[in-house]
């Protein structure tokens, strides 16, 4: 099920936070606040909390040595028809290690919970994307 957007300019959310574990669950319930003043479906706002959760989560255990804490930046909008969220880290790209099967299931997840997921890895940082449709 697609849920209509409101027409008119693009709301947007922003936050910054230092890309650790403790910081994250703000950042979860920060984006779920501004996703509850949107005119979506309760599934959509959860499916849309969890794949911005675990794409901060990936940035926290996998963008910056041990230790040391860079940025994760989560920005939202929406428009139209259309809602895109990012998160982008400033630290290094690693290749997902082997799994022993309990874990490495993240990006798997994002995939299946957005409408369309991408992954652009730079040299300073990586930006997922996730964008749903709702119109």
């Amino acid at each position: 099920m697609t849920d209509p957007l409101p027409p008119g300019p693009p709301a947007s959310f922003h936050r910054r936070a230092a890309a650790i574990a403790e910081r994250l669950p703000d950042l979860r319930q920060a984006l779920a606040r501004w996703l509850a003043t949107l005119h979506l479906s309760l599934e959509r706002r959860e499916d849309v909390v969890l794949a911005g959760y675990e794409a901060m989560a990936n940035s926290a255990e996998h963008a910056y040595p041990a230790g040391e804490a860079g940025a994760v930046d989560i920005r939202a909008e929406a428009q139209f028809g259309r809602l895109t969220v990012t998160v982008t880290d400033y630290g290094t790209w690693r290749p997902p290690a082997a799994s022993d099967g309990l874990r490495g299931r993240g990006l798997r997840l994002i995939d299946t919970l957005a409408d369309h997921s991408a992954q652009v890895h730079r040299d300073d940082g990586t930006t997922v994307t996730m964008t749903w449709l709702t119109g």
